[in-house]
């Protein structure tokens, strides 16, 4: 059977100066990321979902509806009072709580499935242009990352994102000019108690004082809105680091699509690609490495491994892992099933727990092919002839002798195509391997330099 692509991206990272870690016994527990329900813009309803799933011999389910679908547009200068609001389904909409509620109850029916909520988050974007010459334009309201394993109800609803709802936050930030208001609406009641022009004066500054203290947003959702242009980094690192205190993760979600800049009804949406982000933001978890459209940020150093790179000197915190995205709303949507883009877990047992341990830490590997078939990983080790410790993917261990690489991969159904496969070491390509499958890689690298942090990742053609 042919499969369009499939590429395996399994960064392990290899320490020569600290302790080591011993590779743990494992299984491989197979699961789909970024799909959707009709609590948002997808087809199924949950329960059908989690069954279609389990249908194709699926077991984890991250769902991913959107935290809130919201554009608004208003007139200068009072654009939060004169506007036009156009709201879709969503989590927040439909009630965080409900959703959380929908996932526990289909978990229950459904004990064999691990089904872990999630949203995804467009934090931020900004018009330019005018409705009334026809050029008006929302820019990067399709830049998005997918928020994964937060299970309260406050945790999104205080996502600070904007059109989020009411929020007292951001309210102290905007005292100054809130203040001012207050203090011309106060000006204003004691001209009101005059007479003549006055009392007329009086009653227009109170009502504009209420007018502009109404379109200060005082109880906004984030401290960033739509009528001041663009505002770099911000907005979508505030949007990370929130996640990331609730204990979530977040993986940037298709940086590389074009889908993003088109015609939308009466508006035009300017999304272009946008792998830089990749490097610009800071402590998120992962991106989308596979998904349905072009992407080279994974290529041999480019973005991914500049991050990687930075990662092994110090400069990061943590190094972005690699997942597989659906995208999924129906089944044949955009040509592909559900089961393309599966994202593979090794974990010492099935639990969620344990699930989004592996997530966190880099224990899987990614792949698209066309359901169902499926090419399996087998094995992906690094070791030296010396040491008894292995690492797996998502390992960090200390080698003080040359390393070796052990890769094996199979596939569930017979196929006759050749499979490609690169070993890359820190962005570079150091040897490639063809052949058909099951096929065994054993390679000894002759790279060594005690003290420094390197990594190897795999990538396969099929």
């Amino acid at each position: 059977m042919y499969l369009k692509k499939l590429v395996f991206l399994i960064p392990a990272f290899i320490f020569l100066c600290f302790h080591s870690v011993t590779a743990a016994d494992y299984v491989q527990v197979a699961g789909l990321i970024d799909t959707r329900t009709t609590f948002s813009d997808g087809a199924l309803d949950l329960e059908a979902l989690v069954e279609l799933a389990k249908k194709r011999g699926f077991s984890v389910l991250f769902i991913n509806d959107h935290d809130r679908m919201v554009m608004e547009y208003g007139l200068f200068p009072l654009e939060n009072v004169l506007r036009k609001k156009v709201e879709r389904n969503s989590i927040n909409k439909e009630g965080a709580k409900k959703y959380l509620n929908a996932i526990r109850d289909v978990q229950q029916r459904h004990p064999d499935m691990i089904i872990i909520p999630g949203s995804e988050t467009s934090p931020f974007y900004y018009w330019t242009g005018s409705y009334f010459k026809g050029n008006l334009t929302a820019h990067n309201a399709e830049k998005r990352f997918l928020s994964i394993g937060m299970d309260k109800p406050d945790d999104y609803k205080d996502l600070p994102i904007i059109h989020n709802g009411f929020s007292m936050h951001y309210t102290k930030y905007l005292w100054p000019q809130l203040t001012a208001f207050l203090i011309s609406f106060i000006l204003a009641l004691y001209l009101i108690r005059w007479k003549g022009f006055c009392r007329k004066l009086g009653l227009v500054i109170s009502g504009l004082s209420l007018l502009f203290f109404a379109n200060a947003n005082p109880f906004r959702s984030s401290p960033f809105d739509q009528y001041h242009g663009p505002q770099g980094i911000a907005p979508y690192q505030l949007a990370i680091d929130y996640v990331n205190s609730r204990g979530g993760m977040t993986f940037w979600n298709y940086p590389e699509t074009r889908s993003g800049v088109r015609r939308m009804g009466p508006i035009r949406v300017d999304t272009p690609p946008y792998p830089e982000i990749l490097y610009e933001t800071r402590d998120y978890t992962g991106f989308a490495a596979l998904y349905g459209d072009t992407i080279t940020v994974t290529e041999p150093g480019n973005i991914w491994d500049r991050v990687l790179l930075e990662y092994c000197v110090g400069q990061r915190r943590r190094p972005p892992w690699g997942i597989s995205t659906a995208d999924f709303h129906k089944d044949g949507g955009s040509g592909e099933k559900l089961g393309n883009f599966p994202t593979v877990f090794l974990v010492s047992n099935k639990t969620k727990e344990k699930i989004l341990f592996a997530m966190k830490h880099g224990r899987m590997y990614a792949y698209r092919g066309q359901y169902p078939q499926q090419l399996v990983l087998n094995d992906f080790l690094v070791s030296s002839l010396g040491s008894k410790t292995k690492g797996i993917s998502g390992d960090e261990i200390t080698l003080n002798e040359h390393p070796r690489i052990h890769v094996f991969l199979s596939s569930k159904m017979p196929t006759k195509n050749r499979v490609s496969v690169r070993l890359i070491r820190c962005g570079k390509v150091i040897e490639t391997f063809d052949g058909l499958l099951p096929m065994q890689i054993d390679y000894e690298d002759e790279y060594l330099k005690p003290g420094q942090k390197i990594y190897y990742m795999t990538f396969g053609h099929l």
